[in-house]
C-alpha cells in the first residue's frame, strides 16, 4: 500500500511542479521556476525530516511528494545547456547557486522543525 501512496504522492508533485513552472514561466537569463521548486521543495523536505521520523511518512510525503515536486534532472539540464552554448560561467553559476540555495533551505528547514 505505501508503494501505491508514494507513486500518487509523486504524480501529485509533479503536476505542482508543473504548475509552478507554467506560473513563473521560461526566462532566458536564469532557471527560475526550476530554482523555485527546488529550494522550496528542499526547505519542505527539511522541515519533514526535522519533524517526523515516521517511515511511511517520509517516504510519501518525502520520497514520493516532495522526489515528483523537485527536480535535479532539469537543474542539471539547464546547466549542460549553457555550458554547451558557450555560456560557461551561466552554466556553473546556476548550478551552484542552487545547489547552495538548496543545501541551506534543507538545513533551514530541518533547523525550525526541530
Amino acid at each position: 500500500m505505501t508503494a501505491i501512496l508514494v507513486a500518487l504522492a509523486g504524480g501529485l508533485g509533479a503536476a505542482l511542479r508543473y504548475a509552478v513552472d507554467r506560473g513563473i514561466g521560461r526566462h532566458p537569463g536564469f532557471p527560475w521556476a526550476t530554482f523555485a521548486v527546488n529550494v522550496t521543495g528542499s526547505l519542505a523536505l527539511g522541515v519533514l525530516v526535522g519533524s517526523t521520523s515516521d517511515a511511511d511518512v517520509l517516504h510519501v510525503a518525502g520520497t514520493g511528494l516532495l522526489g515528483g515536486y523537485t527536480t535535479f534532472s532539469a537543474a542539471s539540464l539547464d546547466a549542460a545547456e549553457r555550458w554547451l552554448a558557450g555560456h560557461r560561467a551561466a552554466g556553473v553559476g546556476s548550478a551552484a547557486a542552487m545547489a547552495v540555495a538548496c543545501v541551506a533551505a534543507a538545513a533551514l528547514g530541518h533547523a525550525v522543525a526541530r
